[in-house]
């Protein structure tokens, strides 16, 4: 939040230009050819330029090593960090075994959100003095909004302790910034989807897929009030957003008739989808911007695949090697293997071993059952330039209708004549019968619906289940709900840490 951020004070909304020596010579020489932030937003190009910024933080969905869905899938009771042994990622095995503090925790997780919302709040100072079309420049900030508000979201929802930025920072300030009240925190993102909603379109033409339209950032809105505890208002939300259960919304989003093309590597933006991160195999990354805001690669495909994967049965899958993170529990595997979305769900290489259809090595608390939604196959693999293993492109969703709809039946109190469309659609979608709505039933649903896809933590700590489930795994009442904060953003600030952390 302090040192990182403001580095981006001296390079632009969007890293333009790099400070490469720290001579006395060079700070007297006015940068040729390259823009400084004090510059820059002159005119309607600059501007969207700097909003693909803003937009460029949504890739911590799934891109680089520290990524929301590999991370909080590890804290989860359907995953074990696994990977190559106790150490191969300090923070993701700290959090898997709730032996984290504020040095194990990768600061990423604080600094990359933080990151966007000093794009974010640059633009929003920017824009009003750019010469360029109304009615252009009223959506460029409606989507900084919001996008800023999905970032303090995760912010507050894994830190709950934050201090609330909403101008660019000097040197003058970097260092006094406070935690805010995490209710002010709520009341901000709330004001921010509220002003950002009306001036969103509410669709976007296929050119410009990916970029936030009114349902993607109602979507947030009501996933945002139900977190808050404030269930009325998130159903009322998500109504807009779910429409008639089973039916095209006034969005045009439609569950997939088959649960399965959810997966499929080219099935980009599809009905379902409300917001998803997009990923690209072009962007020739490679290990030295591998993680950074020029690496466009999906890093969960390769974490997630088994590790030395070998093929010997003609109908095995045609895998290439991964790095065997999220393997998946026992306790996840029995509780899908009869449900019709385990194999697009479960990759039980396991049984393809004692078959002889395949070798593998075994990684770090092995099971043998890996995520199949993001297992990539070999012809997924990039034949471009860059490192492969970087430059996968499968997009990830942040949020589709299947999570809307058990979100408002939730809102709903899990009750009611909505409540049971609701959760009907979904089982219905996969051929299974209805069974009477309950919480009990939503929470089943929602463990098999959207297993793997990072949201599992979260939902157990909102229900207040996750001593009960992660107990076992180390997890502390009280603590664990929440992050620690990152030991370099307490040195020289006003910050303090987190409960029961040090």
């Amino acid at each position: 939040m302090n040192k990182n951020i403001y580095i981006t004070l001296l390079i632009g909304a969007f890293f333009i230009s790099m400070i490469s020596s720290c001579s006395d010579d060079f700070l007297e020489v006015q940068p040729e050819g390259k823009p400084l932030e004090s510059a820059y937003y002159q005119n309607q190009d600059e501007a969207f330029a700097g909003l693909i910024s803003v937009y460029d933080l949504l890739r911590k969905n799934s891109g680089g090593f520290e990524n929301m869905i590999t991370m909080m899938n590890a804290g989860s009771d359907d995953h074990y960090a696994g990977g190559g042994g106790a150490t191969d990622g300090v923070g993701i095995q700290s959090f898997s075994n709730y032996t984290q503090n504020s040095n194990t925790i990768p600061p990423s997780f604080w600094n990359d959100y933080y990151q966007g919302i000093f794009r974010a709040n640059v633009l929003l100072q920017k824009l009003p003095d750019v010469p360029m079309d109304e009615a252009l420049k009223t959506r460029f900030v409606a989507e900084t909004k919001a996008l800023r508000a999905l970032y303090y979201f995760n912010l507050v929802i894994m830190f709950k302790n934050i201090p609330l930025i909403l101008e660019p920072l000097t040197p003058a300030n970097m260092y006094e910034q406070v935690q805010a009240d995490p209710a002010d925190v709520y009341v901000q993102i709330v004001k921010d989807l509220n002003e950002a909603i009306p001036d969103l379109p509410a669709t976007v033409p296929a050119a410009e897929k990916g970029r936030l339209n009114k349902g993607a950032a109602q979507a947030l809105l009501g996933k945002v009030y139900l977190y808050d505890g404030k269930k009325s208002l998130a159903a009322a939300q998500f109504a807009e957003v779910n429409g008639t259960p089973g039916q095209t919304n006034q969005y045009g989003n439609k569950l997939l008739s088959n649960f399965n093309d959810l997966w499929v590597v080219a099935n980009r933006f599809n009905a379902e989808s409300i917001l998803e991160t997009s990923h690209s195999s072009v962007g020739s990354s490679y290990w030295g911007n591998w993680g950074s805001s020029a690496d466009e690669g999906n890093t969960v495909n390769v974490m997630v695949g088994p590790r030395g994967y070998v093929k010997i049965g003609a109908d095995a899958p045609d895998l290439p090697s991964g790095w065997s993170f999220n393997v998946i529990t026992q306790d996840l595997y029995d509780f899908m293997k009869d449900d019709p979305r385990f194999e697009s769900t479960v990759l039980d290489i396991k049984s393809m071993k004692e078959a002889g259809k395949v070798n593998y090595t075994e990684g770090y608390q092995n099971t043998g059952y890996f995520l199949n939604k993001f297992t990539p196959r070999i012809s997924d693999v990039s034949t471009g330039t860059g490192d492969a293993v970087l430059n996968y492109k499968q997009n990830t969703y942040i949020i589709r209708l299947a999570d809307t709809y058990l979100m408002e039946a939730e809102a709903l109190g899990a009750s009611g004549a909505r409540a049971q469309a609701l959760l009907d659609a979904v089982r219905v979608r996969v051929g299974l019968p209805s069974v009477p709505v309950s919480m009990e039933a939503i929470k089943a649903e929602r463990r098999r619906e959207l297993a793997g896809e990072g949201f599992r933590f979260f939902d157990l700590v909102r229900w207040g289940d996750a001593s009960a489930k992660l107990g076992p795994r180390g997890f502390v009442a009280g603590k664990n709900e929440i992050f620690p904060i990152p030991y370099k953003e307490l040195e020289n600030t006003k910050l303090v840490q987190n409960p029961n952390y040090n």
